[in-house]
């Protein structure tokens, strides 16, 4: 590293200093290290040691204990190798510190030892022909200048490329020291406030720790540091898109309103009223709205969003919902027009197209004519004041000149040749599916004046900490409460094979006038995947219950003949819909009270709840039935919950700690892989404090030189892998 010591040595500035200027590491290891992901200093100082040696507690091999987990350091004496059988090989090594031996035994590992290496070894001590010995124990290497006389405390770090931990050691101890001083992002008034030490005390610590005292101090700085970098990165981010922008302006609870909220045959939850409030302070503000929804199937959010687009409305805007597949698209289309039918605000309308035409003339009124609604998806395009689909070019002139209040629709919303006449509110459902910038180009596609408020919902319930880490830039509002009358879902867990149990329950539903959803994981039986298949069950209801009416879903036939399908079912003209995972989501049929799903430790537990949502949603009580014979303990722990828990919040905590935050973090989220200690289920206070610390920094003053000294470090310890962070 260059002897130049700068006037402020920062992260983000030891950020751009190449890992190949520390000493000890030439270019062969530069490559290794890159390999690993490490390119610069600032990297190589942030890869923290994988566990610790603690000196003090290890004990001479002469007064080991027999039977328990013991860690002994000593020399190598003698090491061998030798093939026992066709393919296995033993390596057996000899370790002394001069109180006594012990061997080591290893069965076809790649390890190597060298006679007069100083190790440590760490496992159970046993005795074998009246010697001790060890079964395949950890093997940590001392460097040679190191010896058994170093610190207490002895970090040791993962192989990184072909870097054993000894040498990752030395050269971590120069980088360390010519490192030093790092000046802190963090101003005085916070560290005391969260009681955190300093910047260099904590890279130092993390790496040379006097005690694990100093260890568990470096740390939780280190891992407030990710979710500050982070949490700074999506509220400035808020700041740039929404909070400095001039939003449409929405009036507030106009006559569209109160006529649409006065025509429920119910009164509004206190959690739809609560968030409804919150939604439309949010829309009357001269900032534009930028809102994520959450709530579960059947809580409710569909009458808060059309209450919302009737608002923007009745003040000459328009509004947009995007959905990620045309079946929910479609779904929210038809709800919408049988709600705006039912307030007296629209004619009827059916899955084909219109009841009729409406005539357009000008000089009419929201008191005389209908509210216009539009279906825009990749297979049709058409309105409820038209009695047949119209063409694509015929809908994009109603949008672009606002005939259409309200446009339903897929991505075919947000194409080049798109553009509404005035776009008050655009609302994306199911937005984990889309990307940031899927959502961006549907706020850009008006023509009018300010920026849209968006309003993105979902009914998959999100852990609080999750919505923070992925959508910290987004006010967050939650229907916690199921409208009365609404009963849990009963639910049974059976054997996969247990196809005479699920018959006669099927059987059992029918007769009573009901229907039901039977869901697979594949669409075709596979050699490599023991799974059930929509085809193969299909054949196997038809062929068991021949005068049950069933039929056959999935996402790899036509839309027009899943639309065919998906009108009939809710027609009541299929008994038994067997299909994939293309119901999870928009599927209301309130007739349906029973769901099947095969296989079941096949899917993930959220998506296993959000399936079960699909029954149950009229006026008679649902249930599921999950069958499957899970060969893991994680998938034994999926299904135990769903029998256990009708939470869908609770449930989703529940997944994340299985599936852990590394496959959420994946793809297009990638900038979330700066955790690389912080968990933000385990270390939920932590992320709070960084995400009050940052909302607290980009209102009072967006451009000071704490928020700016974090946003570098954010380009520079981060990269390319922040874009989902910060582009707009």
């Amino acid at each position: 590293m260059t002897s130049a010591v700068p006037e402020e040595r920062t992260l983000a500035y030891l950020a751009g200093i190449s890992v190949d200027r520390v000493k000890d590491i030439g270019t062969v290891r530069m490559r290794d290290l890159a390999e690993a992901g490490i390119s610069s200093v600032a990297d190589l100082l942030l890869n923290v040691p994988l566990r610790y040696l603690d000196r003090s507690r290890l004990v001479d091999i002469a007064t080991a204990p027999i039977g328990e987990e013991v860690s002994v350091a000593g020399v190598v004496e003698s090491f061998s190798k030798r093939r026992i059988s066709r393919g296995r090989t033993i390596v057996q090594a000899t370790l002394s510190d001069g109180t006594a031996r012990v061997r080591a035994v290893w069965f076809n590992p790649y390890i190597k030892l060298t006679k007069g290496e100083e190790v440590v070894f760490s496992g159970k001590v046993e005795t074998f022909k009246s010697s001790l010995q060890m079964k395949s124990p950890d093997v940590d290497r001392l460097s040679a200048h190191e010896g058994l006389r170093t610190g207490r405390v002895v970090p040791v770090y993962g192989r990184l490329g072909g870097i054993r931990s000894g040498a990752v050691r030395a050269a971590m101890a120069n980088a360390v020291r010519r490192s030093m001083p790092i000046s802190d992002v963090l101003p005085e008034d916070i560290l005391d406030r969260f009681d955190l030490v300093d910047r260099s005390f904590a890279i130092s610590s993390m790496h040379f720790p006097e005690s694990f005292h100093d260890v568990a101090s470096a740390k939780r700085r280190l891992i407030f540091d990710e979710f500050l970098r982070i949490q700074m990165a999506l509220k400035v981010r808020a700041y740039e898109e929404y909070d400095s922008q001039v939003g449409v302006p929405n009036s507030v609870k106009g006559e569209l309103y109160h006529r649409f909220i006065d025509s429920l045959p119910y009164q509004l939850t206190n959690a739809q009223a609560r968030v409804l409030d919150g939604i439309l302070d949010d829309m009357e503000a001269q900032t534009p709205m930028h809102r994520l929804l959450q709530g579960e199937v059947g809580s409710g959010k569909t009458v808060v969003v059309i209450s919302a687009l009737l608002t923007s409305v009745e003040s000459g805007h328009q509004g947009a919902v995007m959905a990620p597949t045309e079946v929910l698209a479609t779904q929210h289309y038809l709800g919408t027009a049988m709600a705006l039918e039912d307030a007296g605000m629209a004619p009827p309308v059916h899955d084909g197209a219109g009841a009729g035409t409406v005539s357009l003339f000008a000089g009419e009124t929201l008191a005389t004519r209908p509210v216009r609604i539009g279906l825009f998806t990749g297979s049709r395009v058409t309105a409820n004041f038209v009695s047949t689909d119209v063409s694509r070019a015929q809908g994009i002139e109603w949008l672009s000149d606002g005939t259409i209040d309200i446009a339903f629709g897929t991505q075919a919303l947000i194409q080049g040749d798109v553009a509404f006449h005035s776009l008050g509110i655009a609302v994306v459902d199911e937005q984990h599916r889309f990307g940031v910038e899927q959502r961006v180009v549907m706020r850009d596609k008006n023509q009018g004046e300010g920026v849209p408020d968006l309003l993105l919902m979902t009914a998959t319930p999100i852990p609080r900490t999750l919505a923070m880490t992925l959508y910290g830039d987004l006010k967050v509002s939650v229907i916690d409460e199921l409208p009365p009358g609404r009963t849990a879902i009963a639910t049974v867990a059976l054997p996969d094979a247990a196809d005479a149990t699920i018959d006669r329950r099927i059987q059992e539903t029918v007769a009573a006038g009901r229907q039901v959803f039977v869901v697979c994981p594949l669409v075709e039986d596979s050699d490599k995947i023991e799974a059930r298949s929509v085809t193969s069950e299909f054949a196997r209801v038809r062929a068991s219950l021949p005068d049950i009416r069933s039929a056959l879903l999935h996402g790899q036939m036509r839309a027009d003949e899943k639309a065919g399908v998906m009108h009939r079912f809710r027609a009541g003209e299929i008994d038994v819909l067997i299909a994939t995972t293309v119901v999870e989501v928009g599927i209301d049929v309130p007739n349906a009270t029973l769901m099947v799903i095969r296989t079941a430790d096949r899917f993930g537990l959220s998506q296993l709840h959000q399936l079960r949502g699909r029954v149950g949603r009229g006026e008679h009580p649902g249930s599921c039935l999950v069958s499957a014979d899970p060969s893991t303990p994680d998938g034994e722990r999926r299904i135990e919950a769903m029998v256990a828990s009708t939470d869908g919040f609770e449930l989703s905590e529940i997944d994340l700690e299985i599936r852990g935050q590394g496959t959420v973090f994946g793809g297009a989220q990638s900038g979330a892989a700066d955790l690389r200690l912080g968990d933000i289920l385990r270390d939920h206070e932590l992320l709070d404090a960084a995400s009050t610390v940052a909302t607290e920094a980009v209102e009072e003053d967006p451009e000071s030189a704490f928020v700016t000294g974090v946003m570098h470090e954010v380009e520079m310890l981060l990269g390319d892998s922040a874009e989902w962070l910060t582009r707009s």
